[in-house]
């Protein structure tokens, strides 16, 4: 009986995708904290999860010429939105060092948690292939 190996993995390997961009984009913001001007970004990290798992996922389309297009672009290919600061500098810089710094971590956790669940889907498929 062949086994379906992504249908075995589930989301794992788009959740590590979705994660490992966000950190790109984390670890960009970190690094431009003292740039004048520059703006946060991030992406709506559930949003591109559930989209990414099919959850809830309503289908748009255009019925019209005139009608305004949107992105439905999911996974790690989501849209880096810019974040809303909680208290904008003088220069017009939007990065909270504070804030950045915990969503990285957050982020890298989440990762690494990832990981090590496709670690042990693995070796269980490594078990049922060699039948121990």
């Amino acid at each position: 009986m062949p086994i379906d190996i992504d249908k075995a993995l589930g989301n794992l390997p788009t959740n590590l995708q979705v994660y490992s961009r966000r950190s790109s984009l984390l670890a960009t913001n970190i690094a431009n904290a003292d740039t004048p001007g520059y703006k946060a970004r991030d992406m709506d990290f559930r949003a591109v999860l559930e989209k990414a798992a099919g959850a809830g996922a309503v289908e748009l389309r255009a019925t019209r010429k005139g009608h305004i297009g949107f992105d439905t672009r999911t996974g790690p290919d989501a849209p880096a939105l810019y974040r809303v600061p909680l208290q904008p500098s003088l220069d017009g810089n939007t990065v909270d060092l504070q804030t950045e710094r915990a969503e990285f971590t957050q982020n890298a956790v989440r990762y690494q948690s990832t990981l090590t669940f496709l670690n042990g889907r693995f070796k269980g498929l490594l078990t049922a292939i060699k039948g121990e």
